[in-house]
């Protein structure tokens, strides 16, 4: 089988797009998502692994005897209500590829068929991740579990980007993306009659009090050049206008570049809310709940990332870290890789509900994918034992 004209494949490739996003799932609901990628991968006769994964699969391309590299791409959807105007919009109501997992599973498609295309002359072997559940940070976790990255020496996975414009293609050593934790505070108070509040241990005083006392964890604790941001999002207590009410509740969330800074902002807020809870003499509880942690690019593959993505006719860019989250993390922590950023010059930012990508940069990105992993292949790092 060879390959139509790129034209024709572009084509073939951005209707596949297309219709991923008309049907959108949920993170470990996306079993027609599993089905289309399947078919497209057995239509083109590339291998699939037999791994215990409910939704997502994961493909294989090269001689099982070589040394082993793997692409990551991800396939789940987020609530969000549709509200762009592109004719092949959502039709699952309150679901939506606002993230831009249908471009990326799409484009690591596109570098299966390349790469079969070529699959005599590879040194190696690809494995390609269709992962599921991105959104909820559970999904690489469950990826490794399954065996998935036995044997291999590199990952690489990509991230469409907005902000830059179409053609770029980012990358750095170090960290790229954050540390993701979400926080819940409960306030235990005593209510109490509006217009007797001494007999009361006011929660929504208190509650100010901890808004207030959050905003010194990061400011005067850690390192200004460690760019960590804490935002409490949600308030909560009360029911009506004249009375003290029992409990207040708020949440939020944090994000570190660096595993120490991320410790200790924990333990900061832990500290620092114990305090307010002695001198108001009230209960205060604390929900921490863990995500995935900071995306870190080990320098060699970066840099090789990087000239990829020059040879294959990007404009390479070194770009800054972003307080994003992203569970590619939890794969470095089993073997060194890299992660790129994608631009697709949008005027809509990832999770908006009018968010779209650009079609034009899919067939590059299929190709670059493709030539990237190639060419690692080959690199002394992966060909030596």
């Amino acid at each position: 089988m060879t390959l139509a004209t790129d034209s024709d494949f572009a084509t073939r490739l951005i209707a596949f797009r297309h219709e991923l996003h008309r049907f959108p799932e949920l993170s470990n609901q996306e079993f027609e998502t599993t089905a289309r990628l399947r078919a497209q991968l057995e239509h083109h006769q590339i291998r699939i692994l037999d791994l215990p994964l409910n939704t997502g699969l994961v493909a294989e391309i090269g001689d099982p005897q070589g040394p082993l590299v793997v692409l990551r791409s991800d396939i789940d959807a987020l609530p969000i209500e549709e509200q762009s105007a592109v004719d092949y919009r959502s039709q699952n109501p309150g679901v939506m590829h606002a993230c831009g997992h249908d471009f990326h599973s799409t484009a690591a498609l596109g570098a299966a068929i390349f790469l079969k295309e070529q699959e005599a002359q590879l040194p190696g072997r690809v494995r390609i991740l269709f992962q599921a559940a991105e959104e909820t940070g559970q999904g690489a976790p469950d990826v490794i579990r399954s065996g998935a990255l036995e044997q291999a020496r590199a990952i690489f996975g990509l991230h469409n980007d907005p902000t830059l414009p179409a053609g770029v293609i980012g990358c750095k050593a170090g960290a790229l993306t954050a540390a993701v934790d979400r926080f819940s505070i409960t306030i235990h108070g005593t209510g109490s009659h509006a217009a007797r509040p001494q007999d009361s241990n006011d929660p929504v005083i208190i509650v100010g009090q901890v808004i207030t006392a959050l905003q010194s964890v990061i400011s005067r604790n850690a390192p200004s050049a460690d760019n960590a941001v804490l935002s409490v999002t949600q308030v909560h207590s009360g029911s009506t206008w004249n009375v003290i009410p029992d409990n207040a509740w708020l949440e939020g969330t944090v994000r570190t570049f660096s595993p120490p800074t991320r410790q200790l902002i924990e333990q900061r807020l832990r500290t620092l809310l114990a305090g307010i809870a002695s001198a108001f003499g009230a209960e205060i509880t604390v929900d921490w709940q863990a995500g995935p942690p900071p995306v870190i690019n080990d320098a060699h593959w970066a840099e090789v990332a990087l000239s990829q993505a020059s040879q294959s006719g990007f404009e390479a860019r070194v770009v800054e870290a972003s307080p994003i989250g992203e569970d590619f993390a939890f794969y470095q922590q089993q073997l060194p890789g890299a992660f790129v950023m994608v631009g697709t010059g949008q005027p809509y930012a990832l999770h908006h509900p009018a968010f779209v990508v650009n079609d034009e940069v899919l067939l590059p990105t299929a190709r670059y994918l493709a030539d990237l992993a190639k060419n690692v292949l080959t690199d002394p790092l992966v060909r030596e034992p």
